[in-house]
């Protein structure tokens, strides 16, 4: 089953289930879903390019979260929060930072980076292998660090 034609289900579960704050991201992704469709005029998308809409509503929500706590608002982020919970849910497990370091010292041998100037050739390669699995911020910082040792 696509992620997309899952996403439709669960949109129609939630409806029955009443469970107004999984609804609402749940029709954020659907909306994204069919922008990104009517973007390239195609009638499918691919399993990657969902998760990746997904991917980003998620870091959209905890960005949100963090200018709401910032700002005094802890009821709007908790609901932010609430709503990038259950968008997790559809994405792939995340790698431990003992996992990412020991992929990203892999992949740092593979390209033959030595110093902090190297870090560009390191992302590039970091970014495709660990797609999905990582947060980019958690890649850049962790490249960072590696590459200062």
């Amino acid at each position: 089953m696509s992620l997309e034609k899952q996403i439709n289900d669960e949109i129609k579960a939630a409806m029955l289930a009443k469970e107004k704050v999984r609804l609402t991201a749940l029709r954020a992704v659907k909306s994204e879903i069919l922008l990104a469709k009517t973007a390239d005029g195609s009638e499918t998308i691919a399993d990657g390019a969902v998760l990746k809409i997904v991917q980003k509503l998620v870091k959209q929500r905890r960005e949100s979260a963090a200018v709401y706590t910032e700002s005094g608002r802890p009821e709007l982020a908790e609901n932010e929060l609430a709503e990038a919970a259950e968008l997790e849910g559809f994405l792939p497990a995340q790698m431990s930072g003992v996992e990412l370091e020991s992929a990203l010292k892999a992949i740092i041998e593979q390209v033959g980076a030595k110093a902090p100037s190297d870090m560009g050739k390191v992302m590039g390669v970091a970014t495709k292998q660990l797609a999905g699995r990582a947060d980019g911020r958690a890649i850049s910082e962790a490249v960072k660090k590696l590459l200062q040792q």
